[in-house]
């Protein structure tokens, strides 16, 4: 390998509450000599660093430009409200989005959830992030709707949340831009889907030893008819050469004098 090759490498982008440890893992396993590299990016930021070639494929939160990059969903999240761990709603298992109409709700700028119109009375202003805005529920001043990853990620002892029934819910999915589709990606792939390292649609399967060809090879041969060992006749040969040989010897049997009366 001359010195301005370049080792191959596989760069995957991920947004906040996405997990990808699982997935980097089956990748090490199967492909050891190609290193993986995890960029955790905003979900604004995924689309341009997957746009601009600095990633190779990326966990991302829908919509995407489809004209431009190529995409599996994954799964849909539940979304919660986020609240003090003693406000009135923590009384019931879930709620609603009629729920929240008295209550005062951040809407920060990282937003992922597409509302028509966010519910609840709006803030004083809108927080740059939603860390931000977790502080401030803390501080007692307003409540949050997040997906609920994005609620564990950010989790505080003195808060809790809540399942928003009739809310958006926001879908992760596996995307890419869809020119560059290349082995490694399909490779990412087949490990997202849950493929087999054996698969014919993920990476070529190693081809088996030398000594399992062989073994396979007399296994596609035709058997020979084996013949019975010396000394040793099979039922039938037996059977036919007590029959032969005992039409050999057969003789009629004379017949003896009649014995006279006394």
């Amino acid at each position: 390998m001359t010195g301005s090759e370049e080792t191959p490498s596989f760069r995957l982008a991920y947004v906040p509450g996405v997990t990808p440890a699982k997935w980097a893992r089956i990748w090490n396993e199967r492909l050891p000599d190609i290193p993986l590299t995890l960029h955790q990016v905003t979900a604004a930021e995924a689309p341009e660093l997957l746009r601009a070639g600095d990633a190779d494929a990326g966990f991302v939160r829908l919509p995407v430009d489809r004209t431009f990059f190529s995409a599996i969903p994954l799964y849909s999240e539940t979304t919660v409200v986020v609240v003090p761990k003693d406000h009135v709603i923590t009384a019931a298992e879930e709620v609603t989005v009629a729920d929240l109409a008295d209550e005062v709700l951040f809407h920060p700028l990282d937003d992922v959830l597409d509302w028509d119109a966010p519910p609840g009375e709006p803030a004083f202003e809108r927080p740059a992030t939603t860390e931000d805005a977790v502080e401030l529920v803390a501080a007692g001043v307003g409540l949050l709707v997040v997906p609920q990853s994005l609620a564990r990620l950010h989790h505080r002892r003195d808060l809790t949340y809540r399942p928003l029934t009739d809310a958006p819910q926001s879908t992760v999915a596996l995307s890419w831009p869809e020119e560059a589709t290349t082995e490694l990606v399909e490779d990412f792939i087949g490990i997202v889907r849950g493929r087999t390292v054996n698969s014919t649609r993920g990476r070529q399967a190693a081809q088996p030893s030398q000594s399992a060809q062989a073994a396979q090879g007399s296994q596609d041969k035709p058997k020979r008819a084996q013949k019975p060992a010396a000394g040793k006749a099979t039922p039938a040969g037996r059977t036919a050469r007590a029959r032969a040989t005992g039409a050999k010897s057969a003789k009629p049997a004379k017949r003896g004098k009649p014995r006279r009366r006394s």
